[in-house]
């Protein structure tokens, strides 16, 4: 069987960081020793992290196991109302192998990253988030955030809720597999959403919904 990305032994994977327009991620993992129902019992919030990095395997695995594309026509691994994904993904690099400390934009169809902005965010995201010291250690951060056009076409007043189930959703199959990874994690849903806004240079168009951190143990 497959070995699981947690699995130590995986050499970290390096590669040349090239500011362009995007940046390829490793392939993920189909498959792991780890069970669903394990994996279900084991979860936890941690809010208290080591100072080892999380590698880009890793970074990887958790951005698919969010937004990675599983399906014809762009299926997603969490689902989305009237398949719209109005979701857009956002990482927050501060601590991992082989990527510059930046916030970059999650494409789910190419696996890629397509750089924002250069440079350590995590003081300003813990800022953003009333302060909370997980967000400034954690190794890194993904934001949720909503674009409505599309469906408040389709949905009109429902989309910001629909959107809020389809975070929901994605953070669940986030913390699942950190858990399979044996990293540690925590969902906030507390900030200040202009703070955070402006500290990860998001446009005003998409509304933040929700923030998960995760780190070393």
């Amino acid at each position: 069987m497959k070995k699981t990305t947690a699995d130590r032994s995986t050499p970290p994977v390096t590669i040349p960081f090239n500011p362009g327009p995007e940046i390829v991620l490793p392939t993920p993992n189909l498959s792991s020793h780890h069970s669903l129902e394990a994996c279900l019992l084991a979860r936890r919030s941690r809010r208290d992290y080591s100072a080892a990095p999380i590698s880009l395997v890793e970074t990887a695995q958790l951005l698919w196991a969010s937004q990675g594309v599983t399906g014809l026509g762009g299926l997603r691994t969490a689902p989305s109302a009237g398949a719209l994904y109005p979701l857009r993904t956002y990482l927050i690099a501060g601590n991992i192998e082989a990527l510059p400390a930046g916030i970059y934009r999650y494409q789910p169809d190419s696996h890629t990253l397509k750089t924002v902005g250069l440079g350590d965010r995590r003081d300003s995201l813990a800022l953003a988030a009333m302060n909370q010291q997980c967000a400034r250690e954690a190794a890194l951060a993904v934001l949720f955030a909503a674009n409505y056009f599309q469906s408040s076409r389709e949905f009109g007043a429902a989309a910001p809720r629909l959107a809020l189930l389809e975070a929901g959703h994605a953070a669940q199959n986030f913390c699942l597999q950190a858990t399979c990874l044996d990293l540690g994690v925590i969902t906030l849903g507390k900030f200040e959403p202009d703070l955070l806004r402006a500290a990860l240079d998001l446009p005003d168009k998409e509304d933040p919904l929700y923030l998960v951190v995760a780190g070393r143990k």
